[in-house]
């Protein structure tokens, strides 16, 4: 299933990081769930409750790193920790608002607690490891899949490292980059669908 994915404004001027950090959090959000449905359609135990749930919030917990990330390259100081820290905070909200639909039952306000806890753990765990201009390296890929193994059932730690290393990393992370590119960089990416579509012509 393709996503449909936001690289541009229809207005011109220049977005707030917050406002930037808005689309990518819609974006993670959508790509967590894509995931989580093909994992499910591969026969992957993962139940509605606190697997569904944990699977979801490392996710996007992983996504939002990896987005931190890229902003650290393009941002200044000041205008990264407002669009990291709006980022957190709206897939928080997201993840507060479809608690329902994640864990089948929730008390208020825990879930929203529980995403903004884990994101400040795991930011910290993830720093010791590389992401550049081709991704994030290794050790990073190799811990966001011991993460995910960590909330499977026992018959599918084994297989889950490769899944998430070799196809679910890459296929969310194809997808951030093109969207943060074209929020960074709306210039750049402008031309280059330009050059896409002369080449398609062609």
């Amino acid at each position: 299933m393709a996503i449909r994915i936001k690289t541009k404004f229809h207005s011109s001027g220049q977005r707030s990081a917050a406002t930037l950090a808005s689309v990518v959090a819609v974006l993670a959000w959508k790509l967590a769930i894509e995931s989580i449905k093909r994992m499910r359609k591969a026969d992957y135990d993962i139940d509605i409750g606190r697997p569904y749930f944990d699977f979801v919030c490392e996710f996007l917990v992983f996504l939002a790193v990896c987005a931190d990330r890229v902003a650290y390259r393009e941002l200044d100081a000041a205008d990264r920790i407002e669009f990291t820290t709006a980022l957190a905070q709206n897939i928080a909200r997201f993840v507060e608002e479809n608690n329902i639909m994640l864990l089948g039952a929730a008390v208020p306000g825990e879930s929203q607690r529980h995403f903004i806890d884990l994101f400040n753990r795991r930011a910290a765990e993830y720093a010791e490891f590389g992401l550049d201009e081709n991704g994030p390296d290794f050790g990073f890929r190799r811990f966001f899949a011991a993460c995910l193994r960590d909330v499977l059932p026992e018959k599918d730690k084994l297989w889950v490292v490769d899944q998430a290393m070799d196809i679910e990393a890459p296929e969310a992370l194809k997808t951030l980059d093109k969207t943060l590119t074209g929020l960074f960089h709306p210039d750049t990416a402008h031309s280059q669908r330009r050059q896409d579509l002369r080449g398609s012509i062609d």
